[in-house]
């Protein structure tokens, strides 16, 4: 795909002002985007199941359905719900915009706006929105390839591992694609997951297991507003619960995949703590996936050592300074044990750049 790819593309603008549409659908056009208007909610679902577009606009204030109700009748319908929707609205209160991603929005845009801005916007959107087809694509091609391998007696157990670590990978990609800040992150948890879990005595197949799980550990924020992820400053109390739902939502993704290692339960666990202060379920000690128990820990490790776009990197000492306090309390005390004789005796460094 070349960028020019991008900078086309069907739109959808809804607005019930028709001085906001003519001069919305006048700069897109220019651009060489197909525009569309529609002065309603009502007449833009009647226009979108027609002919679904690569992308919508949408306004908020707008008489009879308004754009919170839009969204949601085209996040329920299957023909619609993965189109990406842009908010556009003078409403400029922290509690609109976390009511319009919500309700399914990618992105929001406040009036009075510039239009290079909302072409930026578009065009990044746009471009997400083609990535996402092209890996869902990959990922379904790839797993019907499974499918026919699992199917087929002449197919060896190599191969299965083989197609199934790509669509891992494909998966894992979706990751950094919406939150270039971490791009590695998950590459360098199953890094050190596994260099752990080999140094407690786990069996290769289990080895395997939580590279893979670690790999797509946090998949769920693929269903995260990118301006949420990518926020330098602190996150409100209703966005960062917004964040919490990533290890339910990964897990959602991927329940229906036949792994031979549980993978979902992974996702879902990672954030749970040993005395059931984490989430999403408040799980205690044993309760937790010992795999989980074990990416917890790497997860927090590379997360505090690498840069964040709210903080700068806090560097290797501090990172096992906590883990060591919260040992036995948040995280499981024979995993830090091992973690910690990792960085202090056997000198573990990650092989990919830490940001």
């Amino acid at each position: 795909m070349t960028n020019e790819q991008y900078r086309s593309g069907s739109i959808v603008i809804v607005d019930d002002n028709p001085d906001n549409l003519r001069v919305l659908s006048n700069v897109l056009e220019q651009a060489g985007f197909v525009v569309r208007p529609a002065i309603s909610g009502e007449m833009a679902l009647q226009s979108i199941q027609l002919n679904p577009p690569d992308l919508i606009l949408l306004d908020i204030r707008m008489p009879g359905m308004d754009g919170y109700e839009t969204c949601r009748h085209l996040k329920a319908d299957p023909l619609t719900r993965d189109i990406p929707v842009i908010f556009i609205s003078s409403l400029q209160e922290t509690g609109d915009k976390v009511a319009a991603f919500a309700a399914g929005g990618v992105d929001y845009v406040t009036k009075p706006f510039q239009f290079e801005e909302v072409l930026a916007r578009v065009r990044a959107h746009m471009e997400l929105h083609h990535i996402k087809r092209h890996l869902d694509d990959m990922v379904a091609s790839r797993t019907q390839a499974l499918r026919d391998t699992m199917a087929s007696l002449a197919a060896s157990h190599q191969q299965y591992r083989a197609i199934l670590e790509q669509v891992i990978d494909a998966i894992g990609l979706t990751v950094e694609y919406r939150d270039p800040y971490t791009a590695g992150h998950q590459r360098r948890v199953a890094e050190l997951a596994q260099a752990i879990a080999r140094e407690m005595g786990m069996q290769e197949n289990a080895l395997e297991g939580i590279r893979l799980g670690a790999l797509v550990h946090d998949i769920g924020k693929v269903r995260l507003p990118t301006e949420i992820l990518n926020r330098p400053g602190r996150l409100s109390e209703l966005e960062f619960e917004m964040i919490k739902t990533h290890s339910e939502i990964g897990s959602d993704i991927v329940k229906e995949v036949s792994f031979p290692w549980p993978v979902a339960q992974m996702i879902a666990q990672h954030h749970e703590r040993i005395d059931g202060s984490g989430y999403p379920q408040g799980l205690k000690g044993d309760d937790i996936l010992p795999e989980a128990r074990i990416i917890a820990v790497a997860d927090v490790v590379e997360a505090m050592v690498s840069h964040r776009p709210y903080r700068a990197a806090l560097g290797v000492d501090q990172a096992l300074a906590e883990i060591r306090n919260g040992r036995g309390r948040l995280y499981d005390p024979e995993v830090v044990r091992v973690c910690l004789i990792l960085f202090e005796q056997r000198g573990f460094q990650f092989s990919s750049q830490v940001f």
